[in-house]
């Protein structure tokens, strides 16, 4: 069984800056997308972030407008999300998801439904 376990989170001030981890343990497999999502209490899981193997690209969601960075740098099996200006509508849990095969959409790696594996996310607070 593959796992996924974030951590980084924390409580910070606005304008602050974050570096979220995410690294798999289980049986050894490549994954062709990973991606950060968070979700929010009263609201929807959204996309943050993803890295796509098979197509060497990136993708992020609209609010992130230039401030974060998704990369998997130092192992395959672990990507980061680095968070800079971080804004108070940004706290929510951020969860970590890989997805195994390659689909023929870019639209697919930004949707939670097509991911196969998910941490249990790691709390991110930003208030002053």
């Amino acid at each position: 069984q593959v796992q996924l376990e974030e951590s980084g989170g924390g409580l910070v001030q606005p304008g602050d800056n974050l570096r979220l981890s995410c690294i798999t343990s289980g049986r050894t497999q490549l994954f062709n997308a990973m991606a950060w999502f968070r979700l929010a209490p009263g609201k929807k899981r959204e996309f943050v972030a993803a890295t796509v193997r098979s197509e060497g690209s990136t993708y992020y969601g609209d609010f992130v407008e230039g401030r974060f960075t998704i990369s998997r740098h130092n192992a395959e099996n672990t990507i980061y999300l680095q968070m800079n200006n971080l804004k108070p509508e940004d706290t929510a849990v951020y969860s970590c998801a890989a997805l195994v095969r390659e689909y023929s959409g870019s639209y697919y790696y930004v949707g939670e439904v097509w991911y196969d594996y998910w941490g249990q996310g790691t709390q991110v607070t930003v208030s002053s």
